[in-house]
């Protein structure tokens, strides 16, 4: 594969360039294993349809062509359990989850990941995922009968922030 060089500016960064060094949705780490797509993810409706709207000319125009966005401010009704279940990025920059090469945090991480850009951040953020995923996927399951989705909406919309098609469990 010819690696392919990456240069984003938009509200959160300027100038910074990474490098695309695997094919995209390929060669994941063995233990990273998301169920859904960056593309998916926005389409399904994921952080109230704020999260990607500036950033657009960084990731294929196609993830766009369905997403759920509003530019104007959170909306937890584009979300796909129309329920807000994320906190705010204060929140993730005062608990540490934020690397300064990805100001708007773990969604941004992985859409880099899977266009295949490798990073020091990888192995935190997939073990910060392993944790998160083990935990609710579980509740979920013993919690709810399958394909019920008024039950937990908040871990279910959840998980799909973390790339999990909860309407499976």
């Amino acid at each position: 594969m010819k690696k392919k060089n990456i240069r984003v500016n938009d509200k959160m960064q300027k100038g910074y360039r990474y490098q695309l060094t695997e094919p995209s949705g390929r060669n994941f780490d063995k233990d990273f294993k998301p169920t859904l797509t960056p593309k998916q993810m926005l389409e399904l409706g994921v952080f109230g349809g704020k999260y990607m709207t500036d950033c657009k000319k960084e990731f294929p125009a196609g993830w766009f062509k369905k997403a759920k966005l509003c530019p104007e401010g959170h909306d937890p009704k584009l979300n796909f359990f129309k329920v807000p279940a994320s906190q705010p990025l204060s929140v993730w920059i005062k608990k540490g989850w934020i690397h300064k090469d990805d100001p708007r945090g773990w969604l941004q991480w992985y859409c880099r990941y899977y266009l295949g850009r490798r990073h020091e951040d990888d192995n935190r953020q997939i073990k910060r995922w392993k944790s998160f995923i083990a935990r609710h996927s579980a509740q979920v399951r013993k919690g709810c009968k399958k394909g019920d989705y008024s039950c937990r909406p908040k871990q279910r919309q959840a998980l799909l922030h973390w790339a999990i098609d909860s309407r499976k469990l």
